[in-house]
């Protein structure tokens, strides 16, 4: 029994990170034998952010037009996923990243088999920890957190490489359409933003359904 979800995400989005939670919970519930190969695709919120980022609180208010509505949005945020085990620390973000060099880092990570241990890293430090994942000098110790090896991670980053494949990766999403994230692909099923974990439940139920008539022989196109 094997399941492929493929998420479309960005680091910097809260309900992003609240999906990934609800996802894994739905996985627990499926059998041992299941297996699950996740991909995750890359997709910035802010492609035009400089690439230093901006101070949090000028970003914050010149989008919604004060600091105040930014605290409350953030306030809602937190009482709407209150037991979804996330401790946001919004006053610990002084900084509001560009995402480009995670996603990058993202690449690398998924061909040393550890995308998924990085994305869960990189959604933690930035919501939980209030670290700066736009900073490549940061980037290189999350990484390393996570069993990659540090000096071949700081090579990369000195390097061109992943650079095309992200680009063309996030350009891809957005002449499909994808205008908003978190997007899951569970087996086919499409589930758009974090929805309760009974509907990842549902879709990944559908998807070792769908498995297991395709082991005995009744899968069919169409």
């Amino acid at each position: 029994m094997s399941i492929t979800i493929i998420i479309t995400s960005d680091f910097i989005c809260p309900w992003c990170f609240v999906g990934e939670r609800r996802l894994e919970k739905a996985l627990k519930t499926l059998p041992e034998k299941a297996a699950v190969e996740i991909e995750w695709r890359p997709f910035e919120l802010n492609p035009a952010m400089p690439p230093e980022g901006m101070d949090r609180k000028i970003y914050r208010t010149l989008k919604f037009g004060s600091w105040e509505r930014s605290r409350a949005l953030d306030t809602q945020t937190v009482a709407a996923t209150e037991h979804d085990d996330i401790a946001f620390d919004y006053d610990a973000m002084a900084r509001t990243p560009n995402t480009f060099q995670a996603h990058r880092l993202m690449w690398f990570a998924d061909r040393q088999g550890l995308a998924t241990p990085v994305a869960k890293a990189l959604f933690s430090a930035y919501f939980e920890q209030g670290r700066d994942i736009g900073d490549v000098a940061v980037l290189c110790v999350i990484a390393g957190e996570q069993g990659l090896d540090r000096q071949a991670v700081e090579a990369f980053f000195a390097s061109d490489q992943g650079l095309a494949d992200v680009r063309n990766a996030e350009d891809a999403h957005r002449h499909q359409g994808v205008r908003s994230v978190p997007l899951f692909d569970i087996a086919g099923t499409i589930i758009s933003g974090a929805q309760a974990v009974e509907i990842f439940e549902k879709a990944l139920k559908q998807a070792t359904e769908l498995d297991q008539s395709c082991v005995e022989g009744s899968c069919s196109v169409g």
